[in-house]
């Protein structure tokens, strides 16, 4: 059975947070790729960022719908959200719109397991780890050429 170090991509292209929006768009299109890992001063996973979080940068800001009520302003829906939704509108660096709870696979985790993964979570990079060291990224491309391979 393949498991994820036979079709991951290895060396792993990453970013750090202070890496800027601007330069994670050029690095994302001139390798393309999908996304990327987000690592610390001292290589330890911190996040990934993807096109996605690219991509709602651009999008158009739903405003919770809010009732009011002897002075009191009542959020129908969590004003969390819209918190997190504008931060990530607003931001600058990929520290400002990565992804920082990952979910990561390890490098003997069978190719099924790393595919069920990426289709439930709706998850287009994945991390790939042995003990704790990043050893490869696992994307949506890679997965279709393990079809075909």
């Amino acid at each position: 059975m393949r498991k994820a170090k036979d079709i991951m991509t290895s060396p792993v292209i990453t970013v750090h947070p202070d890496t800027s929006v601007l330069d994670l768009a050029k690095l994302l299109s001139e390798n393309r790729i999908n996304g990327v890992p987000v690592v610390d001063d001292d290589g330890n996973l911190d996040g990934v960022v993807t096109e996605a979080d690219l991509i709602d940068q651009n999008k158009k800001l739903h405003i919770p719908s809010v009732i009011f009520f002897m002075d009191s302003a009542i959020f129908l829906e969590n004003p969390k959200k819209l918190d997190k939704e504008l931060r990530k509108m607003a931001g600058t660096t990929v520290e400002d719109i990565c992804t920082r709870d990952v979910m990561t696979v390890e490098d003997e985790t069978p190719i099924d397991e790393v595919a069920s993964l990426m289709a439930e979570k709706r998850i287009s990079t994945i991390p790939v780890l042995r003990g704790k060291k990043i050893v490869g990224v696992v994307g949506r491309g890679d997965l279709v050429r393990s079809i075909v391979s």
